[in-house]
């Protein structure tokens, strides 16, 4: 029996739709089964969020990812504010042992200085590299990253990946973290990635590439009288 693929979801009830929205883009092109964990916050009852500086509800628990696999295995995490455009066994493929995660490398500077919800936007190193990650749960650096440990450390450390080696980080091609907005206008692109608003904010409707998201979420509605 083939072995669904585990996919982690960042979830904000600010946004719910865009989760929604992602899980049926995913669902619509998969060729293999498929296990969806949300980031609910009220979900995860051994995590105590005490970090203050967060755009969403889900910026620190995505490192609880391996955690919540058991160490084991592999996972993918991804924020909630996407489009899948392919089918995400291709992803899945993309696994290496000999890494303990994989992700985009992003290397960019944004082009403005706030986002959704009125969010500072601000420039770091790696920015953007922990919003898709291929996970190797069983990699035994990643064994220190309970909730108790994730709780007290800054996202200096958790988004640069500071318990890692650069040696153990493998990259994705960026067509799996496609930067809506901060990146050219990619319809072909295998991963959408709305960073900056997904477009079920007014501000966003009309922006780069909302046309795709829109068509995804009609039919998360299909069905309706």
């Amino acid at each position: 029996m083939v072995k669904p693929i585990k996919l982690v979801v960042g979830f904000d009830q600010r946004e719910s739709i865009a989760y929604h929205t992602f899980c049926q883009s995913i669902i619509e092109y998969a060729s293999a089964p498929l296990t969806f964990i949300p980031l609910a916050i009220n979900s995860l009852q051994e995590y105590k969020e005490i970090h203050k500086d967060g755009s969403n509800d889900f910026i620190y628990s995505r490192f609880l990812t391996p955690y919540l696999n058991n160490f084991e295995g592999w996972a993918i995490f991804a924020d909630g504010d996407m489009i899948c455009q392919a089918d995400i066994k291709e992803l899945w493929n993309l696994r290496d042992e000999s890494k303990a995660l994989l992700v985009v490398k992003h290397n960019y500077e944004t082009k403005v200085s706030k986002k959704y919800l009125g969010n500072k936007n601000e420039n770091y190193p790696r920015k953007n590299w922990s919003s898709v990650i291929l996970w190797n749960c069983s990699h035994p650096k990643h064994r220190i990253l309970t909730p108790e440990f994730i709780a007290k450390q800054p996202g200096s450390y958790l988004h640069r990946f500071s318990w890692l080696d650069d040696s153990d980080i493998g990259e994705l091609p960026k067509e799996w973290n496609w930067l809506a907005i901060e990146y050219p206008e990619n319809k072909n692109a295998k991963l959408i990635h709305y960073t900056l608003g997904t477009p079920c904010f007014k501000e966003y409707k009309d922006s780069e590439m909302a046309s795709i998201w829109y068509s995804t979420y009609q039919k998360t509605i299909e069905g309706f009288d």
